[in-house]
């Protein structure tokens, strides 16, 4: 069974991101939550079936994610297939222009995302006693 805290964390540590990261107050820290987002978000979108990166971009703004900018989305797919929790092939059938990738989900990529969302389940409870005892003051 793969640690999926691990898998991720070691690669934050390695980005510069995680035990406080870069980044300023305010508005970038926010950006940067919503950031977090981006890699289990992309992964859910590719585990309702394979998808080209145009087509992701487009659907992030039901996430919040709709200021992403393109290349931000293409480097995590690039780091993810790197990962070996998605795959890509080219379509050289459906374009009329140049050939472009369409992702997969992978079987770890899968494990991944199961484990992201029970850490998201574990933070959102968390989230809602902290709003609620906000609201009863």
């Amino acid at each position: 069974m793969i640690n999926y805290r691990q898998a991720r964390e070691g690669d934050d540590v390695m980005r510069g991101r995680g035990f406080g990261g870069r980044g300023g107050r305010g508005r970038h820290r926010a950006r940067r939550r919503r950031i977090r987002l981006l890699e289990p978000v992309l992964l859910l979108k590719l585990q309702e079936g394979p998808a080209h990166g145009y087509s992701l971009i487009e659907e992030m703004e039901a996430y919040g994610l709709g200021d992403i900018q393109p290349s931000a989305l293409y480097r995590s797919l690039r780091g993810m297939e790197e990962r070996s929790w998605i795959s890509s092939t080219w379509d050289q059938e459906e374009t009329q222009g140049p050939p472009r990738r369409i992702y997969h989900i992978t079987p770890l990529g899968e494990q991944i995302l199961s484990g992201w969302a029970e850490e998201l389940e574990e933070s959102k409870v968390h989230i809602d006693r902290l709003l609620d005892s906000y609201r009863s003051r």
